[in-house]
C-alpha cells in the first residue's frame, strides 16, 4: 500500500514514517506534508491508498483536508493527540485513529483493519458520515454483518451486550446486531443522553418510560422492555436523572 503521512509536527512525521517502513513490507511511505494545503498537493501528486493524518494543524484541520480531496480510493487514519471532540466523532463514524504517540502494536492493529476492509465505498461513507459529525453529532457508523450501517443517534432505544457483540434495539423493532463490545460503545453514547444501567445494558434517557423500585430497580422503555439496574448503578443512574 502507498501511503501518505500529514503532521505539521516533524519529528512526529519522522516518527511515523520509520515505524511504517521498519515494521510493514506491504506498506510504503510515499509522501509527507506538514499541513491541509501541503497535504491536498500531495495526495494529487501520488494517489496513495493510505492517510495518515493530523487532526489538528497550522493551517487547518485534518477535516478540511478531508473535505477538499477526493475520497473514494482512500483509506484513512487518524493520528492525534487528545482532542476529545474530534475522537469522539472520529468514533461515531467508525474511522480508525491512533492516540501519539502511536505504539506499534497499535499501528499492527489499525493496518490488520485496512488490511481486512473489502468494500472502499463504505470506507468514504464513513469518511462523509465523520465530516458530517464534525458539525453535528447525529448518527453512527455500526459495523453489522451485512456492512456499514448508519444510524440517528435518536432512533436507538437501548444496546444489549451479548459476550463480544452488541445488538442495537430500535425504534419501530428493527435490531442490528455489531461485532464490537458494550464498553466500545459506552463512552461515547453516555455524551448523548444514554446511561448504563447494568453490565448487560445501556439505555437512551429519551425512551425512559418508568422506574420501579427495588433493590437496584427495574425500568420500563417506551417500547415494553423490562430491565434490572444494577444495585453498584444506582445511585449514579439518579443522580444522572436529576440532571434532566
Amino acid at each position: 500500500m502507498r501511503a501518505v503521512v500529514v503532521d505539521d509536527e516533524s519529528k512526529a512525521r519522522e516518527y511515523l514514517t520509520g515505524l511504517i517502513n521498519t515494521g510493514f513490507e506491504d506498506v510504503e511511505v510515499v509522501g509527507e506534508a506538514f499541513g491541509v494545503e501541503s497535504g491536498m498537493k500531495i495526495i494529487v501528486e501520488e494517489k496513495p491508498e493510505l492517510l495518515f493524518l493530523d487532526v489538528q494543524m497550522q493551517d487547518g484541520t485534518g477535516f478540511d483536508l478531508l473535505a477538499g480531496i477526493d475520497r473514494t480510493n482512500l483509506q484513512v487514519i487518524f493520528v492525534s493527540a487528545y482532542d476529545y471532540f474530534a475522537i469522539t466523532a472520529i468514533k461515531f463514524s467508525a474511522v480508525d485513529f491512533l492516540l501519539k504517540p502511536v505504539e506499534l502494536v497499535e499501528l499492527q492493529k489499525a493496518i490488520d483493519k485496512i488490511r481486512q476492509q473489502k468494500s472502499l465505498t463504505e470506507v468514504k461513507q464513513k469518511l462523509d458520515l465523520l465530516l458530517n459529525n464534525v458539525h453535528r453529532i447525529d448518527k453512527i457508523a455500526l459495523p453489522s454483518l451485512y456492512g456499514i450501517e448508519f444510524v440517528l443517534i435518536e432512533d436507538i432505544v437501548r444496546c444489549q451486550a451479548d459476550n463480544n457483540y452488541t445488538t442495537f434495539y430500535l425504534t419501530g423493532g428493527e435490531k442490528i446486531m455489531v461485532s464490537k463490545t458494550l464498553k466500545e460503545y459506552e463512552d461515547i453514547l453516555t455524551t448523548k443522553g444514554f446511561f448504563r444501567i447494568h453490565k448487560s445494558d445501556i439505555i437512551n434517557l429519551a425512551y425512559l418510560k418508568k422506574y420501579i423500585k427495588g433493590e437496584g430497580g427495574t425500568v420500563i422503555m417506551e417500547d415494553g422492555t423490562e430491565l434490572q439496574v444494577s444495585r453498584r448503578r444506582k445511585d449514579d443512574f439518579f443522580a444522572t436523572l436529576s440532571q434532566m
